[in-house]
């Protein structure tokens, strides 16, 4: 196995990666903290908030999502798409609050042009001229609306693979890979980052997670985002009853994220929620630089504001402003 030793690659095997993972736990995360101080400042974690901004509806059949339109026994409430007013006083509170990107997702199955569209480029600008960092998901697009984004000033494209390529017809069939791997090139090629992980706990093996984060590792560059989401499980979708996964499952993904991707950003993502403070900081220790602030990510449950004000305080507020938290 070549060395991890922080160098960028693109030339990462599976059976590389999957041994990464599988080091003990401690070699891990001391190799991917080592590496992250390469590259990144150690004492700098930054805050994002997500909003849903069109909930519910979604035609696409994702076993883990509650806004699919194919789970009838979800209890959800759907709600049209936001006005843009709304959305960047919103994103204005979120920055009071030390919030330095704001995610915008709507569930849809691609971009249709018109009205509705129309609206999220002006919450993009609206938040963009807030001074903050804006990242929209809104499922696939076509290159001239990735263009429209790109001029309204977005800074990132969420686009998450979700698990490996092996897996993924057991978790959705409404949407190939190769769509999704289309939508990055398409938003890439406009000059936007693209924010791009996956979800752990869905049923999938090691070499799957492997897998998955082979693909993004082999992108040139690298996602500049990459979200790695631990399942929570939600009634009436079909993996409503998948167990909870082990919190240290979270360190080696986040740990092993970092070994291969040494300049991305690595967001602790969904399933915050379910970790104590320890694990979280573990998480951050393992290389993790994101996390999301606020009660609610989309339509799940997050880490209260109130937890997260003792988190940074048990880790020394890392000066204030510096502090931050984050797609998708």
């Amino acid at each position: 196995m070549m060395a991890a030793d922080g160098t960028i690659r693109h030339d990462w095997g599976i059976d590389e990666i999957v041994v990464l993972h599988n080091l003990p736990l401690l070699e891990l995360v001391g190799r991917a903290n080592a590496v992250h101080r390469m590259h990144h400042d150690p004492n700098k974690v930054q805050k994002a908030s997500l909003l849903s901004i069109k909930t519910g509806g979604c035609p696409e059949d994702c076993a883990y999502c509650p806004q699919s339109a194919h789970h009838r026994e979800v209890d959800l409430t759907r709600d049209r798409l936001m006005d843009p007013e709304s959305v960047v006083a919103m994103a204005a509170t979120a920055k009071a609050a030390g919030v330095e990107r704001f995610c915008m997702g709507a569930a849809w199955r691609q971009v249709r042009d018109g009205r509705e569209f129309d609206a999220v480029l002006s919450m993009v600008e609206g938040v963009r001229a807030l001074g903050m960092e804006a990242c929209v998901t809104l499922g696939m697009l076509k290159p001239h609306q990735a263009e429209r984004l790109a001029a309204a000033g977005l800074t990132a494209y969420n686009h998450n693979l979700d698990t490996s390529p092996e897996f993924y017809g057991q978790i959705i069939t409404t949407r190939t890979y190769q769509d999704r791997l289309d939508t990055l090139a398409t938003v890439r090629s406009f000059g936007i980052d693209l924010c791009c992980g996956g979800i752990i706990g869905m049923g999938e093996t090691i070499r799957d997670r492997a897998s998955m984060l082979h693909i993004l590792a082999r992108m040139e560059p690298h996602p500049e985002s990459v979200p790695i989401n631990a399942l929570v499980p939600v009634e009436g979708t079909p993996l409503a009853k998948r167990p909870a996964i082990d919190p240290l499952e979270l360190v080696r993904m986040v740990a092993t994220a970092r070994l291969v991707m040494p300049a991305s950003m690595v967001r602790l993502s969904a399933g915050r929620s379910n970790l104590n403070r320890e694990a979280q900081i573990l998480c951050l220790v393992a290389g993790a630089n994101s996390v999301f602030y606020g009660d609610t990510l989309l339509t799940t449950p997050n880490a209260g504001i109130g937890e997260d004000a003792e988190l940074f305080a048990a880790i020394g507020e890392l000066e204030c402003g510096h502090v931050s938290a984050s797609a998708a």
